[in-house]
């Protein structure tokens, strides 16, 4: 389930404690902006 947190410390917490298969994430001060759609991200 996609989930969208504005702030990074609170979804690296989550992360953390969930261990997921796969979390996209940034760095401090290096966020990816992108116009590409939802779709082309998908993972089956």
């Amino acid at each position: 389930m996609p989930v969208f947190w504005a702030c990074g410390v609170t979804p690296q917490a989550a992360v953390m404690e969930s261990r997921p298969a796969l979390a996209i994430g940034h760095a401090p001060g290096h966020m990816l902006i992108t116009d590409a759609r939802d779709t082309s991200y998908q993972v089956p």
